[in-house]
């Protein structure tokens, strides 16, 4: 085995592994939301859609890696099933893209303007959901849907420029916009919050702490979203423009790229179980110290007798 199908070989194996544990956390995650009848809440379930976004980018990954594998065994068969999976690749990814937007905006609302938007969910889940089945269509009209490339947007040959021209404006593009925008709504936030809880301990202004901290106790779980996908999704896009510079870049880079992807589907599983384990330890140490309060109550009445 060459080096260069060595590289491939082995490429293709950590993209497969690190999808495949995505899956499993995501899907636990998922399970555990409907489990434990968790959705009723709105936090749960925005942090859900998050995470079936990246459930389905996992799965779609995972098949994407076994076309690319076999895809020599019966080129039409598996190409026409690579299109297919390239559209769910593409909507997944824009729908993670729009949840984490709106969520952040959501945040936004409740740090700055302590207002709970809640009643535009629907708005959230349908602009979400619609958006990136129209976006998902242009590169399977211009068949730029890889098989070679994992079932993404990929260039057939060194003069095909259409499916990098496509990338950058289907993904990189807006992927670049929101990022920004989002990244200046958290710094507004962290500024934000600091100032009103530096302010309520200086001033000590109990009456105001209700709507403060009913908002923060939304805040700090659905704040993990947006932050970790920028963490991972950075180097994604930098790598993107990059390849539109160099055409040949250092494979080591790729590799780098081919663990942050399945990174945005697993980090949305596991902190959606952090938050969970959270918030079930908080509920049983506040069950503990209510069953103690109840017991001193009752001793304290058996003694006044």
């Amino acid at each position: 085995m060459n080096s260069s199908a060595h590289y491939y070989r082995t490429a293709e194996i950590i993209y497969f592994t690190t999808n495949s544990i995505s899956t499993l956390v995501c899907l636990v995650a998922a399970y555990m939301v409907f489990r434990l009848r968790l959705y009723r809440k709105v936090v749960y379930r925005l942090s859900l859609y998050q995470v079936l976004a990246s459930l389905l980018l996992a799965v779609m990954s995972i098949l994407a890696t076994i076309i690319s594998i076999n895809y020599t065994k019966d080129p039409p068969t598996y190409g026409s099933v690579c299109t297919a999976i390239g559209w769910f690749i593409v909507y997944a990814q824009w729908a993670k893209l729009l949840f984490t937007a709106w969520v952040t905006f959501h945040l936004f609302c409740l740090a700055v303007l302590l207002k709970n938007l809640q009643r535009f969910e629907v708005m959230y889940v349908v602009t979400s959901l619609l958006v990136p089945a129209v976006v998902a269509i242009a590169p399977a009209l211009t068949n730029t849907y890889s098989p070679t490339g994992n079932c993404y947007i990929s260039a057939q040959n060194d003069s095909d420029h259409v499916a990098l021209i496509e990338n950058l404006v289907l993904w990189d593009g807006p992927a670049l916009l929101v990022l920004l925008v989002a990244f200046v709504a958290m710094v507004v936030m962290v500024i934000q919050l600091s100032c009103r809880a530096r302010c309520r301990l200086e001033y000590k202004r109990i009456s105001a702490d209700d709507t403060f901290w009913k908002a923060l106790k939304q805040i700090l779980p659905l704040a993990a979203f947006p932050i970790l996908f920028f963490i991972f999704i950075i180097p994604v896009l930098v790598f993107d423009i990059y390849v539109a510079v160099v055409p040949n870049p250092n494979p080591s880079l790729e590799l780098t790229v081919l663990v942050c992807i399945p990174m945005w589907s697993l980090t949305s599983g596991a902190t959606l179980l952090a938050h969970i384990s959270v918030a079930r330890c908080r509920a049983r140490v506040q069950m503990r110290a209510l069953h103690l309060q109840l017991h001193d109550l009752y001793v304290k009445f058996q003694d006044a007798k």
